[in-house]
Protein backbone atom coordinates (compact mmCIF):
# COMPACT_ATOMS: atom_id res chain seq x y z
CA UNK A 1 0.00 0.00 0.00
CA UNK A 2 1.39 3.58 -1.17
CA UNK A 3 2.21 5.69 1.90
CA UNK A 4 -0.69 8.20 1.04
CA UNK A 5 -3.15 5.16 1.63
CA UNK A 6 -1.63 4.38 4.68
CA UNK A 7 -2.55 8.29 5.66
CA UNK A 8 -5.87 8.18 4.40
CA UNK A 9 -6.45 4.95 6.27
CA UNK A 10 -5.29 6.76 9.88
CA UNK A 11 -7.19 9.15 8.89
CA UNK A 12 -10.63 7.53 8.53
CA UNK A 13 -9.65 5.93 11.54
CA UNK A 14 -9.22 9.00 13.81
CA UNK A 15 -12.14 10.12 12.32
CA UNK A 16 -14.32 6.84 12.96
CA UNK A 17 -13.63 7.19 16.87
CA UNK A 18 -14.31 11.24 16.87
CA UNK A 19 -18.08 10.11 15.35
CA UNK A 20 -18.37 7.34 17.73
CA UNK A 21 -17.67 10.10 20.24
CA UNK A 22 -20.83 11.67 19.73
CA UNK A 23 -23.89 9.19 19.82
CA UNK A 24 -25.26 8.48 16.31
CA UNK A 25 -25.34 12.30 15.82
CA UNK A 26 -22.40 13.41 13.77
CA UNK A 27 -21.14 16.36 15.74
CA UNK A 28 -23.23 19.19 17.24
CA UNK A 29 -25.22 22.00 15.62
CA UNK A 30 -25.32 24.85 18.09
CA UNK A 31 -27.68 27.70 17.11
CA UNK A 32 -27.78 31.37 18.73
CA UNK A 33 -30.92 33.22 19.68
CA UNK A 34 -31.74 35.42 22.06
CA UNK A 35 -34.50 35.59 25.23
CA UNK A 36 -37.56 36.66 23.94
CA UNK A 37 -37.78 35.60 20.16
CA UNK A 38 -39.69 33.25 18.18
CA UNK A 39 -37.11 30.41 17.19
CA UNK A 40 -38.61 27.28 15.49
CA UNK A 41 -35.94 24.40 14.99
CA UNK A 42 -36.54 21.67 12.24
CA UNK A 43 -34.87 18.30 12.26
CA UNK A 44 -32.47 17.47 9.23
CA UNK A 45 -34.05 17.17 6.22
CA UNK A 46 -37.45 15.93 7.93
CA UNK A 47 -40.41 17.52 6.65
CA UNK A 48 -44.50 17.04 7.96
CA UNK A 49 -44.48 13.87 6.78
CA UNK A 50 -41.67 12.41 8.30
CA UNK A 51 -42.39 10.85 11.85
CA UNK A 52 -39.85 12.96 14.27
CA UNK A 53 -39.61 12.06 18.07
CA UNK A 54 -37.57 14.85 19.82
CA UNK A 55 -36.11 14.73 23.40
CA UNK A 56 -33.64 17.33 25.38
CA UNK A 57 -30.81 16.27 27.05
CA UNK A 58 -31.15 12.32 27.02
CA UNK A 59 -34.93 12.37 28.18
CA UNK A 60 -38.41 12.79 26.83
CA UNK A 61 -39.58 15.56 28.64
CA UNK A 62 -39.25 18.97 26.95
CA UNK A 63 -39.20 22.16 29.22
CA UNK A 64 -42.02 24.97 29.33
CA UNK A 65 -42.63 26.92 26.81
CA UNK A 66 -41.26 24.01 24.24
CA UNK A 67 -43.46 21.89 22.07
CA UNK A 68 -43.55 20.02 19.13
CA UNK A 69 -45.38 20.75 16.04
CA UNK A 70 -45.59 19.21 12.30
CA UNK A 71 -42.19 17.87 13.72
CA UNK A 72 -40.71 21.26 13.98
CA UNK A 73 -39.50 22.50 17.59
CA UNK A 74 -41.27 25.46 18.51
CA UNK A 75 -39.69 27.90 21.14
CA UNK A 76 -42.49 30.47 21.92
CA UNK A 77 -41.07 32.45 23.39
CA UNK A 78 -37.01 31.66 24.21
CA UNK A 79 -36.40 31.59 27.79
CA UNK A 80 -33.23 30.99 29.47
CA UNK A 81 -34.27 28.00 30.49
CA UNK A 82 -33.91 26.78 27.49
CA UNK A 83 -30.38 26.20 26.74
CA UNK A 84 -29.14 23.05 26.42
CA UNK A 85 -29.12 19.98 23.72
CA UNK A 86 -31.97 18.76 21.87
CA UNK A 87 -31.82 15.15 20.09
CA UNK A 88 -34.37 14.74 17.08
CA UNK A 89 -34.71 11.43 15.90
CA UNK A 90 -36.67 9.78 12.75
CA UNK A 91 -36.70 6.75 10.76
CA UNK A 92 -36.04 6.34 6.52
CA UNK A 93 -38.41 3.83 4.77
CA UNK A 94 -35.45 1.08 5.23
CA UNK A 95 -35.85 0.87 8.80
CA UNK A 96 -32.72 2.81 9.89
CA UNK A 97 -32.98 5.14 12.49
CA UNK A 98 -30.79 8.26 12.51
CA UNK A 99 -30.29 10.86 15.72
CA UNK A 100 -29.71 14.29 15.42
CA UNK A 101 -28.53 16.25 18.28
CA UNK A 102 -28.70 19.94 18.11
CA UNK A 103 -27.37 22.83 20.68
CA UNK A 104 -29.27 25.75 21.52
CA UNK A 105 -27.29 29.00 22.87
CA UNK A 106 -29.51 31.53 24.92
CA UNK A 107 -28.39 34.87 25.51
CA UNK A 108 -29.81 37.71 27.06
CA UNK A 109 -28.60 40.15 24.35
CA UNK A 110 -31.49 41.45 21.59
CA UNK A 111 -28.89 40.52 18.97
CA UNK A 112 -28.14 36.95 19.21
CA UNK A 113 -24.74 35.59 18.01
CA UNK A 114 -23.71 33.74 15.21
CA UNK A 115 -21.02 31.52 13.83
CA UNK A 116 -22.37 31.72 9.86
CA UNK A 117 -20.37 33.58 7.66
CA UNK A 118 -21.10 34.53 4.29
CA UNK A 119 -18.41 36.57 1.94
CA UNK A 120 -18.77 39.95 1.33
CA UNK A 121 -18.31 38.74 -2.47
CA UNK A 122 -21.78 37.29 -2.38
CA UNK A 123 -23.20 40.32 -3.07
CA UNK A 124 -26.11 40.13 -0.33
CA UNK A 125 -27.25 38.45 2.51
CA UNK A 126 -30.12 35.58 3.03
CA UNK A 127 -32.83 36.35 6.02
CA UNK A 128 -32.34 32.63 7.22
CA UNK A 129 -35.90 32.51 8.63
CA UNK A 130 -36.86 29.66 6.03
CA UNK A 131 -39.52 28.45 8.83
CA UNK A 132 -40.96 31.52 9.72
CA UNK A 133 -41.86 32.20 6.01
CA UNK A 134 -43.95 28.73 5.52
CA UNK A 135 -46.48 30.40 8.29
CA UNK A 136 -48.02 32.37 5.40
CA UNK A 137 -48.56 35.29 7.96
CA UNK A 138 -48.56 39.12 7.88
CA UNK A 139 -44.46 39.94 8.64
CA UNK A 140 -42.70 42.74 8.99
CA UNK A 141 -38.95 42.42 8.11
CA UNK A 142 -35.85 44.48 9.27
CA UNK A 143 -31.97 44.39 8.80
CA UNK A 144 -29.50 45.53 11.79
CA UNK A 145 -26.00 45.87 11.63
CA UNK A 146 -23.98 44.92 14.97
CA UNK A 147 -27.46 45.26 16.41
CA UNK A 148 -28.20 48.78 14.98
CA UNK A 149 -30.24 50.29 12.07
CA UNK A 150 -28.43 50.13 8.69
CA UNK A 151 -27.57 52.92 7.88
CA UNK A 152 -27.05 52.20 3.94
CA UNK A 153 -29.31 51.81 1.48
CA UNK A 154 -30.40 48.34 0.96
CA UNK A 155 -32.99 46.04 -0.83
CA UNK A 156 -35.01 43.85 0.05
CA UNK A 157 -36.18 40.42 -2.02
CA UNK A 158 -37.72 37.43 -1.42
CA UNK A 159 -37.70 36.37 2.08
CA UNK A 160 -36.08 39.34 3.23
CA UNK A 161 -32.66 38.73 0.82
CA UNK A 162 -30.87 42.11 1.36
CA UNK A 163 -28.67 43.45 -1.24
CA UNK A 164 -26.38 45.93 0.07
CA UNK A 165 -25.51 48.83 -2.74
CA UNK A 166 -22.03 49.14 -4.01
CA UNK A 167 -20.36 46.64 -0.83
CA UNK A 168 -17.44 47.51 0.30
CA UNK A 169 -14.90 46.21 3.34
CA UNK A 170 -16.42 48.67 5.87
CA UNK A 171 -19.47 46.67 5.27
CA UNK A 172 -18.14 43.37 7.12
CA UNK A 173 -20.00 42.90 10.26
CA UNK A 174 -22.72 41.12 12.05
CA UNK A 175 -26.32 41.65 10.58
CA UNK A 176 -29.49 40.31 12.09
CA UNK A 177 -32.38 39.73 9.93
CA UNK A 178 -35.56 40.41 12.42
CA UNK A 179 -38.91 39.00 11.21
CA UNK A 180 -42.22 40.33 13.14
CA UNK A 181 -45.06 37.49 13.10
CA UNK A 182 -48.33 37.05 15.04
CA UNK A 183 -48.72 33.14 15.85
CA UNK A 184 -51.78 32.13 18.01
CA UNK A 185 -52.94 36.12 18.30
CA UNK A 186 -50.03 36.67 20.18
CA UNK A 187 -47.58 39.24 18.22
CA UNK A 188 -43.44 37.32 18.36
CA UNK A 189 -39.96 38.17 16.49
CA UNK A 190 -37.54 36.08 15.58
CA UNK A 191 -33.83 36.93 14.89
CA UNK A 192 -31.48 34.82 13.11
CA UNK A 193 -27.76 36.79 12.82
CA UNK A 194 -25.21 36.43 9.93
CA UNK A 195 -21.43 37.44 9.84
CA UNK A 196 -20.35 39.46 6.87
CA UNK A 197 -16.78 38.96 6.16
CA UNK A 198 -14.68 40.81 3.35
CA UNK A 199 -12.23 36.99 3.17
CA UNK A 200 -13.43 34.05 1.13
CA UNK A 201 -15.67 31.38 1.95
CA UNK A 202 -13.51 28.54 4.18
CA UNK A 203 -13.88 24.98 5.89
CA UNK A 204 -14.11 25.45 9.70
CA UNK A 205 -14.63 21.65 10.27
CA UNK A 206 -13.27 18.61 8.98
CA UNK A 207 -16.17 16.48 7.36
CA UNK A 208 -18.04 14.57 9.52
CA UNK A 209 -20.36 11.39 8.96
CA UNK A 210 -23.52 11.77 10.57
CA UNK A 211 -24.88 8.69 9.59
CA UNK A 212 -24.67 5.77 9.66
CA UNK A 213 -22.51 4.93 12.85
CA UNK A 214 -21.67 1.36 13.46
CA UNK A 215 -25.47 0.69 12.12
CA UNK A 216 -27.14 -2.98 11.55
CA UNK A 217 -29.82 -3.07 8.82
CA UNK A 218 -31.57 -6.11 8.92
CA UNK A 219 -32.58 -7.70 5.21
CA UNK A 220 -33.70 -10.11 3.44
CA UNK A 221 -31.29 -12.42 1.57
CA UNK A 222 -31.54 -11.99 -2.55
CA UNK A 223 -34.22 -9.01 -2.06
CA UNK A 224 -32.82 -5.40 -2.98
CA UNK A 225 -31.48 -2.77 -0.37
CA UNK A 226 -30.86 1.30 -0.58
CA UNK A 227 -28.36 2.14 1.92
CA UNK A 228 -28.13 6.20 2.68
CA UNK A 229 -25.18 7.61 3.64
CA UNK A 230 -25.34 11.79 5.46
CA UNK A 231 -22.21 13.39 6.53
CA UNK A 232 -21.73 17.57 7.50
CA UNK A 233 -19.17 19.45 4.66
CA UNK A 234 -18.75 22.70 6.55
CA UNK A 235 -20.07 26.20 5.64
CA UNK A 236 -19.53 26.07 1.75
CA UNK A 237 -19.15 23.52 -0.39
CA UNK A 238 -15.16 22.40 -1.40
CA UNK A 239 -14.94 20.87 -4.80
CA UNK A 240 -12.24 18.36 -4.08
CA UNK A 241 -14.84 16.53 -1.25
CA UNK A 242 -16.04 13.05 -2.00
CA UNK A 243 -17.86 10.61 -1.31
CA UNK A 244 -17.68 6.81 -2.09
CA UNK A 245 -18.19 3.34 -0.49
CA UNK A 246 -16.75 0.48 0.33
CA UNK A 247 -18.31 -3.11 0.69
CA UNK A 248 -15.15 -5.43 3.11
CA UNK A 249 -12.20 -4.03 1.25
CA UNK A 250 -13.19 -3.86 -2.19
CA UNK A 251 -14.09 -0.42 -3.69
CA UNK A 252 -17.95 -0.87 -5.10
CA UNK A 253 -16.68 -0.40 -8.03
CA UNK A 254 -15.31 -3.90 -7.91
CA UNK A 255 -18.84 -5.02 -7.99
CA UNK A 256 -20.95 -4.52 -11.31
CA UNK A 257 -24.07 -5.21 -9.28
CA UNK A 258 -23.73 -1.95 -7.45
CA UNK A 259 -24.60 1.55 -8.09
CA UNK A 260 -23.82 4.85 -5.92
CA UNK A 261 -24.68 7.89 -6.57
CA UNK A 262 -24.07 11.41 -4.31
CA UNK A 263 -24.70 14.94 -4.36
CA UNK A 264 -24.81 17.83 -1.96
CA UNK A 265 -27.29 20.60 -0.85
CA UNK A 266 -26.86 23.41 1.69
CA UNK A 267 -28.87 24.12 4.97
CA UNK A 268 -29.04 26.48 7.26
CA UNK A 269 -25.48 27.71 5.95
CA UNK A 270 -23.75 24.39 6.20
CA UNK A 271 -23.11 21.72 3.54
CA UNK A 272 -24.19 18.06 3.66
CA UNK A 273 -23.27 15.55 1.73
CA UNK A 274 -25.78 12.67 1.00
CA UNK A 275 -24.93 9.16 -0.78
CA UNK A 276 -26.89 6.62 -2.00
CA UNK A 277 -25.64 3.10 -2.41
CA UNK A 278 -28.14 0.86 -4.44
CA UNK A 279 -28.11 -3.12 -3.97
CA UNK A 280 -30.17 -5.00 -6.63
CA UNK A 281 -29.66 -7.62 -5.13
CA UNK A 282 -28.41 -9.01 -1.40
CA UNK A 283 -25.97 -11.75 -1.99
CA UNK A 284 -24.84 -13.49 0.35
CA UNK A 285 -21.30 -12.17 0.21
CA UNK A 286 -22.73 -8.27 1.42
CA UNK A 287 -23.77 -9.73 4.86
CA UNK A 288 -22.15 -9.69 7.89
CA UNK A 289 -19.21 -7.24 6.46
CA UNK A 290 -18.27 -4.01 7.10
CA UNK A 291 -20.24 -1.77 4.52
CA UNK A 292 -18.48 1.80 4.73
CA UNK A 293 -19.29 5.39 3.52
CA UNK A 294 -15.93 7.96 3.17
CA UNK A 295 -15.95 11.63 2.78
CA UNK A 296 -12.88 12.88 2.28
CA UNK A 297 -11.50 16.92 1.75
CA UNK A 298 -8.60 18.59 2.22
CA UNK A 299 -9.39 19.43 5.74
CA UNK A 300 -10.03 15.09 6.51
CA UNK A 301 -12.05 12.41 5.94
CA UNK A 302 -14.45 10.69 7.92
CA UNK A 303 -16.09 7.23 7.66
CA UNK A 304 -19.30 5.67 8.87
CA UNK A 305 -20.27 1.61 9.07
CA UNK A 306 -22.72 0.00 8.23
CA UNK A 307 -23.87 -3.64 8.21
CA UNK A 308 -26.36 -5.65 6.11
CA UNK A 309 -27.68 -8.97 8.20
CA UNK A 310 -30.09 -11.42 7.33
CA UNK A 311 -33.32 -11.42 9.35
CA UNK A 312 -33.33 -13.83 12.04
CA UNK A 313 -35.86 -16.72 11.36
CA UNK A 314 -34.52 -18.66 14.45
CA UNK A 315 -37.64 -16.63 16.62
CA UNK A 316 -40.13 -17.86 13.86
CA UNK A 317 -38.44 -21.51 13.32
CA UNK A 318 -38.65 -21.97 17.19
CA UNK A 319 -42.11 -20.75 17.78
CA UNK A 320 -42.98 -23.25 14.87
CA UNK A 321 -41.15 -26.44 16.16
CA UNK A 322 -42.67 -24.63 19.89
CA UNK A 323 -46.17 -25.67 18.96
CA UNK A 324 -45.44 -28.74 16.88
CA UNK A 325 -43.79 -29.96 19.48
CA UNK A 326 -47.05 -28.51 22.01
CA UNK A 327 -49.29 -30.00 19.41
CA UNK A 328 -47.36 -33.39 19.25
CA UNK A 329 -47.16 -33.69 22.68
CA UNK A 330 -50.89 -33.12 23.08
CA UNK A 331 -51.48 -35.68 20.64
CA UNK A 332 -49.79 -38.21 22.44
CA UNK A 333 -51.24 -37.08 25.96
CA UNK A 334 -54.74 -37.43 24.27
CA UNK A 335 -53.69 -41.25 22.88
CA UNK A 336 -52.14 -42.21 26.02
CA UNK A 337 -55.15 -40.95 27.98
CA UNK A 338 -57.49 -42.79 25.08
CA UNK A 339 -55.29 -45.86 25.46
CA UNK A 340 -54.79 -45.97 29.44
CA UNK A 341 -58.18 -44.48 29.94
CA UNK A 342 -59.46 -47.72 32.23
CA UNK A 343 -56.93 -47.35 33.85
CA UNK A 344 -56.29 -44.03 34.60
CA UNK A 345 -60.03 -44.14 35.99
CA UNK A 346 -59.44 -47.01 38.27
CA UNK A 347 -56.52 -46.00 39.83
CA UNK A 348 -58.43 -42.12 40.28
CA UNK A 349 -61.36 -44.07 41.99
CA UNK A 350 -58.96 -46.10 44.48
CA UNK A 351 -57.52 -43.52 45.17
CA UNK A 352 -60.75 -41.04 45.98
CA UNK A 353 -61.64 -44.24 48.19
CA UNK A 354 -58.36 -44.00 50.04
CA UNK A 355 -58.53 -40.52 50.60
CA UNK A 356 -62.21 -39.28 50.51
CA UNK A 357 -63.92 -39.47 54.01
CA UNK A 358 -67.51 -39.19 53.46
CA UNK A 359 -69.31 -40.32 50.58
CA UNK A 360 -72.72 -39.01 49.76
CA UNK A 361 -75.56 -41.75 49.52
CA UNK A 362 -77.88 -41.84 46.28
CA UNK A 363 -80.75 -43.97 47.98
CA UNK A 364 -79.95 -47.31 45.72
CA UNK A 365 -79.28 -50.44 47.57
CA UNK A 366 -77.14 -52.66 44.56
CA UNK A 367 -74.60 -51.76 42.32
CA UNK A 368 -76.01 -53.69 39.58
CA UNK A 369 -79.16 -55.95 38.79
CA UNK A 370 -77.75 -58.84 36.47
CA UNK A 371 -80.05 -60.05 33.90
CA UNK A 372 -79.52 -62.84 32.26
CA UNK A 373 -81.68 -65.78 30.00
CA UNK A 374 -81.88 -69.18 32.17
CA UNK A 375 -79.57 -71.73 30.86
CA UNK A 376 -82.45 -75.09 31.77
CA UNK A 377 -83.87 -74.44 27.73
CA UNK A 378 -81.71 -73.38 24.76
CA UNK A 379 -78.66 -71.51 26.09
CA UNK A 380 -75.77 -72.58 27.18
CA UNK A 381 -75.15 -73.48 30.90
CA UNK A 382 -71.44 -71.11 30.81
CA UNK A 383 -73.99 -68.56 31.09
CA UNK A 384 -75.12 -69.41 34.47
CA UNK A 385 -71.80 -70.61 35.33
CA UNK A 386 -70.47 -66.54 34.73
CA UNK A 387 -73.79 -64.61 36.12
CA UNK A 388 -73.88 -66.72 39.22
CA UNK A 389 -70.12 -67.95 39.83
CA UNK A 390 -67.45 -66.01 37.83
CA UNK A 391 -69.20 -62.47 38.18
CA UNK A 392 -70.33 -62.71 42.09
CA UNK A 393 -66.63 -63.83 42.73
CA UNK A 394 -65.15 -60.99 40.51
CA UNK A 395 -67.29 -58.30 41.31
CA UNK A 396 -68.30 -59.27 44.82
CA UNK A 397 -65.78 -60.54 47.02
CA UNK A 398 -62.91 -58.69 45.02
CA UNK A 399 -63.89 -55.56 44.83
CA UNK A 400 -67.07 -55.39 47.50
CA UNK A 401 -69.85 -54.30 44.53
CA UNK A 402 -72.88 -55.48 45.95
CA UNK A 403 -74.92 -57.51 43.12
CA UNK A 404 -78.49 -58.43 42.82
CA UNK A 405 -78.81 -61.63 40.39
CA UNK A 406 -82.05 -63.18 39.50
CA UNK A 407 -81.84 -66.90 40.05
CA UNK A 408 -80.21 -65.92 43.22
CA UNK A 409 -81.49 -63.16 45.23
CA UNK A 410 -85.28 -63.33 44.23
CA UNK A 411 -87.45 -65.45 46.62
CA UNK A 412 -90.24 -68.03 45.72
CA UNK A 413 -93.97 -66.90 45.65
CA UNK A 414 -92.92 -63.36 45.30
CA UNK A 415 -95.18 -61.38 42.61
CA UNK A 416 -92.44 -61.36 40.07
CA UNK A 417 -93.18 -58.30 38.07
CA UNK A 418 -93.85 -56.05 40.90
CA UNK A 419 -90.18 -57.05 42.18
CA UNK A 420 -88.55 -56.89 39.25
CA UNK A 421 -89.75 -53.19 38.51
CA UNK A 422 -88.63 -52.22 42.43
CA UNK A 423 -85.37 -53.63 42.11
CA UNK A 424 -84.23 -52.41 39.03
CA UNK A 425 -84.97 -49.31 40.50
CA UNK A 426 -82.60 -50.04 42.94
CA UNK A 427 -80.10 -50.61 41.47
CA UNK A 428 -77.24 -48.22 39.55
CA UNK A 429 -76.18 -50.40 36.90
CA UNK A 430 -77.97 -53.16 34.72
CA UNK A 431 -75.61 -55.52 33.35
CA UNK A 432 -77.47 -57.95 30.57
CA UNK A 433 -75.85 -61.20 29.18
CA UNK A 434 -76.37 -62.14 26.26
CA UNK A 435 -75.50 -65.15 24.84
CA UNK A 436 -76.32 -66.94 21.33
CA UNK A 437 -79.32 -68.96 21.10
CA UNK A 438 -78.87 -72.75 20.38
CA UNK A 439 -82.10 -74.52 18.17
CA UNK A 440 -82.34 -77.92 17.77
CA UNK A 441 -82.89 -79.38 14.98
CA UNK A 442 -85.22 -81.68 15.72
CA UNK A 443 -87.37 -80.27 18.14
CA UNK A 444 -87.65 -76.61 17.00
CA UNK A 445 -91.23 -76.22 17.41
CA UNK A 446 -90.83 -76.80 21.51
CA UNK A 447 -87.61 -75.13 21.56
CA UNK A 448 -88.91 -71.51 20.10
CA UNK A 449 -92.05 -72.53 22.84
CA UNK A 450 -89.98 -73.15 25.78
CA UNK A 451 -87.39 -70.20 24.76
CA UNK A 452 -90.37 -67.84 24.27
CA UNK A 453 -91.64 -68.78 27.97
CA UNK A 454 -88.19 -68.60 29.40
CA UNK A 455 -87.58 -65.40 27.92
CA UNK A 456 -90.89 -63.12 28.97
CA UNK A 457 -89.63 -62.56 32.52
CA UNK A 458 -86.21 -61.81 31.23
CA UNK A 459 -88.23 -59.46 28.18
CA UNK A 460 -89.43 -58.08 31.52
CA UNK A 461 -86.82 -57.12 33.17
CA UNK A 462 -84.80 -55.71 30.27
CA UNK A 463 -88.06 -53.71 29.56
CA UNK A 464 -88.29 -52.04 32.80
CA UNK A 465 -84.50 -51.00 33.38
CA UNK A 466 -84.03 -50.23 29.11
CA UNK A 467 -86.96 -47.62 29.20
CA UNK A 468 -85.25 -46.04 32.57
CA UNK A 469 -82.14 -45.83 30.78
CA UNK A 470 -83.43 -44.43 27.28
CA UNK A 471 -84.95 -42.09 29.12
CA UNK A 472 -83.71 -41.09 32.30
CA UNK A 473 -80.20 -42.37 32.02
CA UNK A 474 -80.48 -44.43 35.62
CA UNK A 475 -79.70 -47.18 35.72
CA UNK A 476 -77.10 -47.35 32.86
CA UNK A 477 -76.58 -50.58 30.52
CA UNK A 478 -73.50 -52.94 30.41
CA UNK A 479 -73.88 -55.44 27.40
CA UNK A 480 -72.03 -58.82 28.58
CA UNK A 481 -71.69 -61.18 25.43
CA UNK A 482 -70.75 -64.83 26.00
CA UNK A 483 -69.48 -66.83 23.35
CA UNK A 484 -70.04 -66.80 19.95
CA UNK A 485 -71.27 -63.10 18.05
CA UNK A 486 -74.66 -62.40 19.35
CA UNK A 487 -77.49 -61.93 17.00
CA UNK A 488 -79.10 -58.58 17.92
CA UNK A 489 -81.48 -59.25 14.72
CA UNK A 490 -83.88 -61.37 17.10
CA UNK A 491 -83.62 -58.84 20.10
CA UNK A 492 -85.70 -55.85 20.71
CA UNK A 493 -84.65 -52.41 19.20
CA UNK A 494 -83.58 -50.70 22.55
CA UNK A 495 -80.91 -53.34 23.05
CA UNK A 496 -79.52 -52.91 19.27
CA UNK A 497 -79.86 -48.89 20.09
CA UNK A 498 -77.59 -49.54 23.00
CA UNK A 499 -75.06 -52.30 21.12
CA UNK A 500 -74.87 -49.52 17.97
CA UNK A 501 -74.44 -46.48 21.27
CA UNK A 502 -71.86 -48.01 23.51
CA UNK A 503 -70.73 -51.09 22.25
CA UNK A 504 -70.80 -54.59 24.30
CA UNK A 505 -67.93 -56.07 26.75
CA UNK A 506 -66.97 -59.17 25.42
CA UNK A 507 -66.36 -62.48 27.77
CA UNK A 508 -64.02 -65.05 26.68
CA UNK A 509 -65.93 -68.33 26.09
CA UNK A 510 -62.54 -70.61 26.56
CA UNK A 511 -62.11 -68.88 29.94
CA UNK A 512 -64.81 -71.08 30.96
CA UNK A 513 -63.40 -74.42 31.11
CA UNK A 514 -63.09 -74.42 34.30
CA UNK A 515 -64.08 -71.92 37.55
CA UNK A 516 -60.51 -71.82 39.24
CA UNK A 517 -59.75 -68.29 39.67
CA UNK A 518 -56.34 -68.47 38.07
CA UNK A 519 -57.99 -68.62 34.71
CA UNK A 520 -59.61 -65.41 35.33
CA UNK A 521 -56.52 -63.54 34.06
CA UNK A 522 -57.51 -64.16 30.20
CA UNK A 523 -59.51 -61.83 30.57
CA UNK A 524 -57.94 -59.06 32.60
CA UNK A 525 -59.30 -56.03 30.39
CA UNK A 526 -62.50 -57.46 30.47
CA UNK A 527 -62.86 -57.01 33.74
CA UNK A 528 -61.19 -53.66 33.86
CA UNK A 529 -63.68 -52.28 31.55
CA UNK A 530 -66.14 -53.95 33.23
CA UNK A 531 -65.14 -52.41 36.74
CA UNK A 532 -64.74 -48.99 34.20
CA UNK A 533 -68.37 -49.27 33.56
CA UNK A 534 -69.44 -49.74 37.29
CA UNK A 535 -70.31 -47.18 40.00
CA UNK A 536 -67.20 -45.70 40.96
CA UNK A 537 -67.83 -46.52 44.33
CA UNK A 538 -69.55 -49.98 45.82
CA UNK A 539 -72.26 -49.23 47.61
CA UNK A 540 -71.18 -51.31 50.86
CA UNK A 541 -68.82 -48.30 50.99
CA UNK A 542 -71.38 -45.37 50.58
CA UNK A 543 -71.13 -44.10 54.10
CA UNK A 544 -69.70 -42.08 56.49
CA UNK A 545 -65.82 -43.09 57.03
CA UNK A 546 -64.95 -42.11 60.59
Amino acid sequence: MAAGGWIFLLAAMVSLKITLGHNHSGGTDTYHVSVGHLFLLRCLFADAHTSVTWSRGGGYNLPTGVEVRDGLLWFLPVQMSHNGLYTCEKRDKNGLSSRVTYGVSVSSAECPETLETVPITDGGLPCKQTEIFKLNNTRNIRWMKDCQPVEKPISLGKNGFMRLSSATERDAGKYTCLVDVSVDGRKYTAARSIQLTTGQCSLFDEPKVVFPQREVVVVKKYQSAELNCLALIGHCEDNETVMYWTVGEAYVEDHKELNETSKFTSDRGRVYGQSTLSIPKVLPQFLNVPISCYVSNSAGSGVGVVWLQEADHSALYTSLALCLATSLAVLALAAAFLFFKVDLVLVHRKLLRRFSKQQALDGKFYDAYVSFLQPNTLSSADTESFALQILPEELERKHGYSLYIRGRDDCPGEAVHDVIATTVRQCRRLIIILSPTIKSSTDTTTEDSLLHDNQNQLCYEQKVGLYDALTQNDPRVILVEIGSPVDYGVLPESLRYIKRKQGALKWKKASLRTHKLPKLHSNRSFWKNLRYHMPSVPSRRLQTIV
